[in-house]
């Protein structure tokens, strides 16, 4: 294992033990290893090898008084107000007091958060366990020098595979489309989608006269079932919204696209290196790939083919 020592350090661990344990004197040693007598003297001294630690001997604060530190954590303890709450509260008694200052000054006491009080919030909950085949389905908007393109994104929530196309239109017809080729692009069946509620994907409260909207049918012609998040909750379809982020990051915020063939070509590329390189937390370090590959040697019945075929190669 390496050695960690300080920045200024002149010597080794096996130097400090050498000067302690050889007999000659202070000044052969410091002439024999390049360093100060004082250096030698100080290892002679010391019973161990490692560095000592510098700093002051109690952590205090550079900005407030003692005193005024007490009555910033008496202030805490009394009220358990949050952290910006205690400083509006404290400011007109300690003028030159900053956050940053307050939120040292109660991590230094052990108070910095506040204790869990029963019943204050929700209990969490976890995300009902699906099988692979269950994706969520979003809509954004990106630019190039060419004008704008429509991006439809689809992740799945369980295996973390991405889908994505762009496309010059976002109307009923392309919405209609963009899950056919997601059915060609995934190994395995798919059993439900989620979108949000715009016209893309459900009809309008006006359209009274209209029949069964076109995505609905798609979806019926496959056989999977169309789930739609809660008005005005999107954050129940929160695992597209950040994949979306997590491409227009890598791609239209980053690089300037001259065309929207230059924005389709990078897409393509770091959609499949996300599906094939990206190791994920979630997914305890395997890539989406590798998850889906683990599945169809688990659940070899829920494959429509060999996902290995879908390995990109030197002839993709």
């Amino acid at each position: 294992m390496g050695q960690v020592l300080h920045g200024s350090a002149t010597t080794t661990e096996a130097v400090r033990r050498a000067i302690q344990l050889r007999q000659e004197s202070v000044r052969a040693l410091a002439r024999r290893y390049g360093v100060s007598p004082t250096t030698v003297q100080k290892w002679r001294k010391r019973s161990t090898t490692a560095d000592a630690k510098m700093g002051p001997k109690e952590a205090r604060s550079s900005v407030l008084t003692p005193e005024e530190e007490a009555i910033a954590v008496a202030f805490r303890r009394h009220t358990l107000l949050p952290l910006d709450d205690c400083l509006y509260g404290l400011q007109p008694t300690i003028p030159h007091l900053t956050r940053s200052s307050l939120h040292r000054c109660l991590g230094r006491h052990g108070i910095s958060r506040l204790p869990e009080v029963e019943g204050d919030k929700p209990a969490k909950k976890r995300f009902a366990s699906y099988p692979i085949g269950y994706f969520h389905i979003d809509l954004a908007e990106v630019s190039t020098e060419q004008g704008k393109l429509r991006l439809f994104v689809a992740i799945d929530r369980t295996s973390k595979l991405a889908f994505a196309r762009l496309v010059e239109s976002a109307g009923k017809m392309e919405a209609a489309r963009f899950p056919r080729e997601l059915i060609e692009a995934v190994p395995y069946q798919i059993h439900t989608v989620l979108t949000g509620n715009g016209v893309q994907f459900t009809p309008r409260k006006q359209d009274i006269w209209d029949c069964r909207h076109i995505f609905d049918r798609v979806c019926d012609e496959h056989g999977i079932e169309h789930r739609l998040t809660k008005v005005n909750h999107p954050w129940t379809n929160g695992q597209v919204e950040r994949m979306n982020r997590t491409i227009k990051d890598a791609t239209v915020k980053r690089y300037h696209y001259d065309g929207h063939d230059q924005l389709r070509a990078h897409l393509a590329l770091f959609v499949d290196a996300y599906n094939h390189a990206r190791r994920l937390k979630t997914l305890r370090g395997l890539t989406p790939y590798e998850f889906v590959c683990q599945a169809w040697a688990k659940e070899p019945d829920r494959f429509r083919l060999d996902p290995s075929h879908h390995i990109p190669g030197p002839y993709t």
